[in-house]
């Protein structure tokens, strides 16, 4: 299983994004970016690969015990950035990011402790990928965009275990298809 655990955004937040990036799709050369879509919105906190699914129980375990000592926290939407000259377009998060940036480290040493091969730690970077590339773009008329862009704040109060399905169909712009196998409720939460 591809697996992942993430942060998402709620409903009318996706689709005040949605609006910005409607706008974005209308800019010159954005047929040249292969855009994500709202359902697969969201904040990665701990990318996990291939996991066997022997350790998903464990995993699971894991991860709600490192949500149950993370507290809620207030997060929305802000601005923009890119990886890699422009092979990634991303909105920027705004909140309480060292909670935020916890819980990555928290998702991450979770996967860690069940004996998932994690590979090399990256430092964690807020963000919420809304278009890709595979050759570089000059991505500044996007950003312009983004820089005016906050949505509503919202009150994070529970990570997500997430399945990605990669496309197979081979039809070109197919995006993954998302499944969320398991919700755990933060410290505080309900």
């Amino acid at each position: 299983m591809r697996l992942f655990a993430a942060v998402l955004p709620p409903q009318d937040v996706s689709d005040e994004l949605a609006l910005k990036v409607a706008e974005l799709r209308r800019l010159p050369g954005a047929s040249e970016l292969r855009w994500t879509g709202v359902p697969g919105w969201h904040f990665t906190l701990a990318f996990y690969g291939e996991v066997d699914e022997a350790l998903v129980p464990e995993l699971s375990t894991r991860l709600e015990r490192a949500a149950r000592r993370t507290p809620c926290f207030p997060l929305a939407l802000r601005g923009g950035g890119q990886f890699g000259h422009g092979r990634a377009l991303w909105a920027g998060a705004f909140g309480d990011l060292p909670v935020l940036r916890l819980l990555a480290e928290r998702a991450e040493a979770a996967a860690r402790k069940a004996g998932v091969e994690m590979g090399e730690h990256r430092r964690y970077k807020a963000h919420l990928t809304v278009a890709r590339s595979r050759e570089a773009v000059d991505v500044r008329p996007y950003l312009s965009v983004l820089d005016g862009f906050t949505s509503r704040t919202w009150t994070v109060d529970e990570v997500a275990l997430v399945r990605s399905n990669l496309p197979k169909s081979g039809v070109p712009g197919e995006q993954p298809r998302y499944e969320v196998v398991g919700r755990w409720a933060l410290g505080g939460a309900g």
